[in-house]
């Protein structure tokens, strides 16, 4: 459980971070995001939560398994 509050605290602050120093570039890719097919966004969807899990578990085994 403490590794998903971790990985959640992260995700915060590096959301926090881009709507507070760039809102404009977000919300010009939300825009361009609006313009692709479902099918891509949920390709991206997909491939963004498993490099996720990917840095997740890494950082897990390189900390010795907390």
């Amino acid at each position: 459980m403490e590794i998903v509050l971790l990985a959640f605290g992260l995700v915060l602050i590096v959301e926090g971070l881009a709507y507070a120093l760039a809102p404009s570039l977000v919300e010009r890719l939300l825009e361009a995001m609006r313009m692709l097919p479902e099918a891509a966004r949920r390709q991206m969807g997909l491939l963004s939560m498993v490099f996720g899990l990917i840095l997740v578990w890494l950082a897990y085994w390189l900390g010795g398994g907390l």
